[in-house]
């Protein structure tokens, strides 16, 4: 095994970035290439050691630096819908920021990176053309409950119950499977239909009146189908 020499410069160091002469606290030390990178401020970039210098040891020109707190409203894995994209939803798979300083004015832009749930287009939107339509931890379900709406009906031969023939006889558990199914089924439509009604309710938008109709609609042709097999 090949031995690894010390870094020069350890977590929490105050170092200068010599090629700007800005000062920043080193975040986290890595081993690449036989040789150590640094990562400052948290920033993106990785730092050889030639290119940084102890604070205490740098006799340089130090350039003025800002602290900027920035506070993003959406995050990785939320579920939004984007201004001029109607009920389209789609998923933040990324942000950046971006800063802008000139001589008389200054400010910062946050760009989500995003991903439409139906055909994975990308798209890239301002923070203020987004809404929350579901946070990272509920975005999945609220994804599965949408897709019950395109889920196909599979067509069953109807089973005759009265033949004695094994062939055509369904087990009591295979019944109560099937009967699992159709109530997970409208469990998760009754579910949907209720996140659209809130949507609905908040942002008027016809094609969640739309989903809402759609929704109804897949729960009767459930129920009457249930009320026919129950008829003797």
């Amino acid at each position: 095994m090949t031995n690894q020499k010390k870094p020069r410069f350890k977590i929490g160091d105050t170092v200068v970035i010599t090629i700007y002469g800005t000062v920043g606290k080193i975040t986290s030390v890595k081993f690449l290439d036989n040789m150590h990178v640094y990562e400052v401020n948290k920033s993106e970039g990785l730092y050889l050691e030639s290119s940084l210098q102890m604070l205490s040891e740098y006799e340089g020109e130090i350039t003025d630096t800002e602290k900027i707190d920035i506070e993003y409203h959406f995050f990785i894995g939320d579920l939004v819908k984007v201004r001029g994209y109607g009920s389209n939803l789609f998923k933040i798979m990324g942000f950046r920021t971006e800063i802008w300083r000139y001589k008389s004015d200054a400010w910062e832009d946050i760009i989500y990176e995003l991903s439409r749930v139906s055909d994975g287009e990308w798209l890239e939107a301002a923070e203020d053309e987004l809404t929350l339509v579901a946070d990272k931890d509920s975005a999945d379900t609220f994804i599965q409950k949408l897709g019950l709406l395109y889920i196909m009906d599979k067509k069953k031969k109807p089973v005759n119950l009265n033949k004695t023939n094994s062939s055509y006889r369904q087990s009591e558990k295979e019944l109560l499977e099937t009967a699992k199914e159709k109530q997970e089924l409208i469990d998760g439509l009754l579910d949907l239909y209720n996140d659209y009604t809130v949507l609905y309710k908040l942002f008027k938008d016809p094609e969640y009146e739309q989903v809402l109709k759609q929704t109804m609609r897949k729960l009767k042709r459930i129920s009457k189908k249930n009320d026919d097999q129950n008829v003797v």
